[in-house]
């Protein structure tokens, strides 16, 4: 049975999210393992970023591991910022300027269609696993709400009228992305015995 695992992340409110989601399983941080570099997201999937960072980590602890890589699609940006959500205003660019040029990018557009993605690489034993999911919505023309983080105050979820920066957490937890992805991790867990 999993009972720990370290969290290829050094995203507080990330982190904070993921345990939240998984409450039964003990999440070590990069800095309780002692691992203080940037890790490298060179790659343009979801999918090999995730696998980057969780095989990254597993290569300097041993444990097992869990990363996760994740950001917003916008229709019609071609789906951008996508893997480049989070240094999309600039490598070390804050959540509200990435935030503020994405409104920017979106300025008297009204197609504004977007969707969160959230891939999970969780690696066990030596062997890899992916789980992934998404949440649908729209953007908005202006931040609502404090709450979340990322793009947040900005994604309306279909079925709701307000934003990830305003819903409840409990909420949030039961809709989006990365609890989609979630879900699936812990089906896999449980269906293996874990």
């Amino acid at each position: 049975m999993i009972t720990e695992l370290v969290l290829a992340s050094s995203n507080k409110k990330k982190i904070a999210e993921l345990k939240a989601l998984l409450p039964n399983v003990s999440l070590l941080s990069l800095k309780d393992i002692g691992f203080d570099r940037e890790i490298e997201e060179p790659y343009f999937t979801f999918e090999e970023n995730a696998a980057a960072k969780a095989k990254t980590i597993f290569e300097f602890c041993g444990k097992n591991v869990l990363a996760d890589d994740s950001g917003i699609c916008v229709a019609t940006l071609n789906n951008d910022p996508g893997v480049f959500s989070a240094r999309y205003a600039g490598e070390h660019a804050t959540d509200q300027e990435n935030l503020n040029k994405l409104l920017h990018e979106l300025k008297g557009r009204t197609e504004r269609r977007a969707f969160y993605k959230a891939v999970l690489c969780l690696i066990i034993d030596g062997i890899t696993h992916y789980f992934e999911g998404s949440c649908h919505g729209q953007i908005t023309e202006e931040p609502q709400g404090d709450k979340g983080f990322g793009y947040d105050p900005i994604f309306m979820p279909n079925g709701y009228n307000q934003t990830f920066g305003e819903l409840p957490e409990t909420i949030k937890h039961s809709i989006s992305h990365r609890a989609q992805a979630m879900n699936e991790l812990k089906a896999f867990l449980k269906g293996n015995g874990e």
